[in-house]
């Protein structure tokens, strides 16, 4: 794969094409080779980014976003406590479901069609959070088409996670504050001394952060797809995606085994079963990730490789290769670190359907090494 070394002219024209300015702070990369690209040549630094966009294009994007396509504070305040509602329930309902999954498995009710839509549905939303909401949607990693871009952004929506823009602005807040003051869930900012407040602070990160502010500025972390109706919609529809996601395996459960309590069980297993483990792997990247692992490039932050998360969060857990190089549409940037998103992403690439994939540079992987 061609790879060529980008300068800061290069860079400011990335961010003027992505009409955000916050990604400025996300180490973006730009596209100078045709189909592939490099990662920036700048130094690891924060940015405050500004709270208009970039003189040129991206300004006129981000006021016509504010006028055609912003949200109103009213509005955006109102969506806030819906998705705080959606998401409270997605947290604390899946668990109870579970105990009442484990009753009816311990007495017999269990078949290799309940298995299999686990396993299905975990990979199918996994990857939409993974492919769709993180590496396309958060950090342009990669360009695709509509069509597809709607399908990853779907399908992640379906895990149940927040819609796509919520999740988009709530991470590339992250990023801009990692491991330091108002990053959404680190398990260092603010930690207590002791056992207790080590303790604490891993379950704020994993989990707690949740029940806190949940609402960023969208405006701010995600001009570019508030300015675009298609996302935006596919945003509005979360709470009927995370239903579609509990119907097709109780759909397919029951007719595999045309019976109401094989639909059942599909739901359970394909459904709510599913969204709970994914759930709390999603979450352990945001807590396991920034405290356990290999720290292999210099990343301003304390975020590790964990090679357990690697495997079931689809290469998410190479999670300090991932924050030293953000744009990167490879996280497994070792020829051992699994990276089952990447494959998915280089795959789309081979086929002509994913196209401006940005991976670092030889030199920046030897810049940042740790």
């Amino acid at each position: 794969m061609h790879q060529s070394n980008v300068g800061e002219p290069e860079l400011a024209l990335e961010a003027s094409i992505l009409h955000a300015p916050i990604l400025q702070s996300l180490d973006v990369c730009a596209d100078t080779s045709g189909s592939n690209a490099t990662d920036a040549a700048a130094p690891a630094r924060r940015y405050e980014p500004a709270l208009h966009g970039p003189k040129g294009a991206g300004a006129a994007d981000a006021h016509h976003a504010h006028d055609g396509h912003g949200i109103a504070p009213e509005a955006e305040h109102a969506a806030s406590g819906f998705v705080r509602g959606v998401t409270m329930a997605a947290v604390v309902v899946p668990p109870i479901a579970l105990v009442a999954t484990m009753v009816l498995a311990w007495g017999g009710w269990f078949h290799w069609v309940d298995l299999a839509l686990f396993f299905g549905m975990y990979v199918i939303t996994g990857l939409g959070i993974t492919v769709g909401y993180h590496r396309l949607y958060t950090h342009k990693s990669f360009h695709t088409r509509g069509p597809i871009a709607a399908f990853f952004a779907i399908c992640g929506s379906m895990a149940g996670q927040g819609p796509v823009v919520w999740w988009a602005a709530t991470h590339r807040k992250h990023h801009q504050h990692s491991d330091h003051e108002h990053d959404p869930h680190s398990p260092h900012a603010g930690r207590q001394p002791g056992v207790v407040g080590a303790v604490r602070a891993f379950l704020h990160a994993h989990m707690g952060w949740l029940f806190a502010d949940l609402t960023p500025d969208l405006k701010r972390y995600v001009p570019d797809l508030v300015a675009d109706r298609t996302t935006m919609r596919i945003s509005a529809m979360f709470p009927y995606l995370v239903l579609v996601g509990f119907a097709i395996p109780a759909v397919i459960g029951g007719l595999v085994t045309m019976s109401w309590m094989g639909a059942l069980l599909g739901f359970l297993w394909g459904g709510v079963v599913r969204m709970c483990v994914l759930h709390h792997v999603t979450w352990s990247v945001n807590s396991v990730c920034h405290l356990w692992g290999a720290k292999d490039y210099h990343s301003g932050d304390e975020s590790r490789n964990n090679a357990v998360m690697g495997i079931l969060a689809f290469g998410e857990g190479w999670h300090n290769n991932h924050h030293a190089f953000p744009a990167s549409a490879r996280h497994g940037l070792k020829w051992w670190q699994f990276d089952s998103s990447w494959v998915i992403i280089r795959t789309l690439e081979r086929v002509g359907l994913a196209k401006k994939v940005r991976l670092p540079a030889a030199e920046r992987l030897a810049a940042r090494k740790a």
